[in-house]
């Protein structure tokens, strides 16, 4: 299935660099060679190395993901990304889906957990390897546009196929505390939404903390779980990855 799935994206990336397909939230890559660590955001969002290597930095953690395995993102956070295996013979090929933190509450809300209320460590990012049935509904997701006329109809049936196949794997834990009312995790997402949009704007760690409703210190130890670095250093770095500086 992955060297199908490999197959689909030489179609679309025809040469190095990020290509859009005929679905709004998914993208394809091909690198021919290795990178040095490039400045970025990473979204919510699902990455699968298909072929060669990546490696993205957060913080003082490091996340590895090569052929077959996949990496989400639960809350947007500044990080390195780099590509370590590449070649003109073997380019790296990856694909990357854009996810939708209101689409994945509702159909948590649908699924059964019972026995399964146990979460890890709060974290950003988690790194698993990627089954069969996930690469087949990208497939048949990158597949539609070769039917333009089926893709409004059947893009959301299988976008939501993948959520649920994410959430019935071990990404599942990371993904669910996003959406878990009251949590820690979906707190400090949303406060992380906000600063999305008002990076610029004048604010304080205790005003962050208030709307949280955490105490200062409380919401930096928590804040700190989740994206692996302070909220100042986080402003910091997020509003420079954003100007592109």
């Amino acid at each position: 299935m992955r060297q199908a799935l490999i197959e689909a994206v030489k179609a679309i990336a025809i040469a190095d660099g990020n290509f859009e397909t005929a679905i709004p939230e998914l993208l394809v890559f091909r690198r021919s060679e290795v990178s040095l660590p490039m400045a970025c955001v990473y979204e919510l969002g699902l990455g699968i190395s298909l072929q060669g290597a990546k490696r993205v930095v957060l913080g003082e953690h490091s996340y590895d993901y090569t052929d077959g395995q996949s990496l989400v993102t639960s809350v947007d956070v500044p990080v390195a990304s780099q590509i370590t295996r590449a070649s003109k013979e073997q380019p790296f090929y990856g694909i990357y889906l854009r996810l939708d933190a209101h689409e994945i509450s509702h159909i948590v809300a649908e699924m059964d957990f019972a026995g399964q209320d146990r979460f890890p460590k709060h974290q950003a990012m988690s790194v698993v390897d990627t089954d069969n049935g996930l690469l087949d509904a990208l497939l048949r997701l990158i597949q539609l546009d070769k039917e333009p006329q089926l893709k409004a109809n059947l893009a959301p049936l299988i976008k939501k196929e993948i959520i649920l196949r994410l959430l019935n794997s071990p990404h599942s834990p990371y993904l669910r505390q996003i959406v878990m009312s009251g949590s820690a995790h979906q707190k400090i997402a949303k406060i992380l939404c906000w600063l999305k949009e008002n990076y610029t704007s004048q604010f304080s760690i205790d005003d962050l903390a208030r709307d949280a409703h955490m105490s200062p210190s409380t919401f930096r130890l928590h804040f700190r779980d989740v994206v692996k670095m302070s909220p100042l250093q986080y402003v910091k770095t997020y509003g420079c990855r954003r100007q592109g500086n």
